[in-house]
């Protein structure tokens, strides 16, 4: 902390202030709870007397610092609002008045965002059971000491955090916003991509443009992969959109036969055909063969054509909006939770395809893409972190009167 600033004991800056009321019958109380890592007291919900078992409640005031006894270890502090003024606490929520020639309660509310602070807090948590053992109490609070500078300067640090905060969270807004832009580009050019266009398009439906179709079995297993060398059946988890994933798959028990025909090779198209809603009619491609490992009767595996269609065109044509709308539009159940679709509504699916060059050329395309949109969201995912550890660092600057060299 910064040398010239003098230590004070929060008990000489901040006082006690109790609002007890005695809960009435005819009333409802809106109650307070308080989030964690600073994030500050939230309406967690308006409730009738006899809806609650206190017999009496705590009235705060905007401006009061307000800290939670059980959660404070986990950052459990913050200031009342103008919007939650008038709210009401248990016991739990110890609250306090600023001093206001002493302290700006906004600056203690950073102060308390601190992992130095927290940590603090932490080692003065008292309580041996479980219920009890985090719980904050008051008087280590008070006995806290925080080094504090002339009101002037407290209020000039608030306003140079929140002024560094507020670049954080545009920055962060621009972050998300690129990062829907970026999760509608591929499927946007897939569509693009799978729709007929220019000469030499065929319009068939998927029964045209495959050698077989076969279901699975679902044999009785053990909720565990199979290991090197033993017979595994696949699970639909195993069936990512676009994304085989082999070691999704359950152990068949030595007790059992498998059935080698409904093995899985590269150049298969696997479908889901049963499941939740938003997991049926979704499509990966094999990239390798896989001879231990079968399909279960929740998967449809399609062996394609391929001096029709490319096994990587087939799969990217049936998760397009061309082919998914029709599967989308057939899907049977009665909840959201279970529905299924047939081979017979699989087999009439549409599929346009051009010559075999030109879908290697569409595949190429749209795996470069795919590559390009990963590595742009891995450097979305980087940015991220790199923004949310921007903050503490803030503060930490802040508390040792260095704040002036921060993104100055």
């Amino acid at each position: 902390m910064k040398g010239n600033w003098p230590i004070v004991r929060l008990g000489e800056i901040l006082r006690p202030a109790a609002r007890e009321e005695a809960v009435q019958a005819d009333r409802t109380y809106r109650l307070l709870g308080i989030r964690l890592e600073g994030q500050g007291p939230f309406l967690r919900e308006v409730v009738t007397a006899v809806k609650t078992s206190a017999a009496k409640l705590f009235r705060v005031s905007k401006g009061d610092f307000i800290y939670s006894r059980l959660f404070a270890c986990r950052g459990a502090f913050g200031v009342i609002s103008q919007e939650l003024d008038g709210c009401y606490v248990s016991g739990e929520f110890p609250t306090f008045l600023p001093i206001e020639d002493k302290v700006d309660v906004e600056f203690l509310r950073y102060w308390f965002r601190l992992p130095s602070v927290i940590a603090r807090v932490d080692e003065d948590c008292s309580g041996s059971t479980p219920l009890t053992r985090n719980r904050f109490k008051e008087h280590f609070f008070l006995a806290l000491e925080v080094p504090l500078p002339a009101l002037a300067e407290q209020q000039r640090v608030v306003a140079r955090i929140e002024e560094l905060a507020a670049m954080i969270y545009e920055a962060r807004a621009l972050r998300q916003r690129a990062a829907q832009e970026l999760h509608r580009l591929y499927p946007a050019l897939l569509a693009t991509c799978m729709e007929p266009h220019g000469e030499g398009w065929k319009r068939e439906t998927v029964a045209d443009v495959v050698t077989s179709m076969d279901a699975g079995w679902s044999p009785q297993c053990d909720d565990l992969p199979a290991r090197v060398g033993e017979w595994g059946v696949l699970k639909t988890t195993s069936v990512q959109w676009c994304e085989f994933r082999p070691d999704e798959n359950k152990a068949l028990p030595v007790t059992l036969e498998p059935v080698p025909n409904l093995t899985v090779r590269a150049g298969d198209v696997l479908v889901t055909r049963a499941g939740p809603r938003k997991r049926v009619a979704v499509v990966a491609a094999v990239r390798k063969s896989e001879p231990r490992l079968t399909i279960s009767d929740k998967l449809i595996r399609l062996r394609p054509d391929q001096n029709r269609v490319e096994p990587r065109f087939l799969e990217l044509s049936l998760a397009s909006p061309f082919s998914q709308e029709h599967l989308v539009n057939r899907k049977t159940g009665l909840a959201d939770a279970q529905v299924n679709i047939s081979q017979a509504i699989l087999r009439a699916t549409p599929i346009a395809y051009p010559p075999i060059p030109e879908q290697r050329r569409i595949v190429a395309y749209l795996d470069d893409l795919q590559e390009k949109t990963n590595s742009l969201k891995a450097l979305q995912a980087e940015t991220s972190a790199e923004l949310d550890a921007l903050m503490p660092s803030i503060l930490d600057k802040a508390f040792r009167g260095e704040l002036q060299h921060v993104l100055s």
